[in-house]
């Protein structure tokens, strides 16, 4: 099924139906960017910023939250 396709199909339904796909949406949008962001932290993206932050909170440039 294409974009086209789905969109079509979407103007459709009933105002009822296209609040809960977007609340559908929502939450699948949610779940790929959480599983992206512990792909990220296994694979050490972060350590760098991480690293910084440390530095920049030991030479007082930032404080603890």
């Amino acid at each position: 099924m294409s974009v086209h396709e789905i969109e079509v199909a979407i103007t459709k339904l009933t105002p009822q139906d296209v609040a809960e796909l977007a609340a559908w949406l929502e939450e699948y949008q949610a779940r790929i960017w959480d599983e992206q962001i512990a792909r990220d932290v296994q694979a050490g993206r972060f350590e760098p910023l991480i690293q910084r932050a440390r530095e920049q909170l030991k030479s007082g440039q930032g404080k603890t939250l």
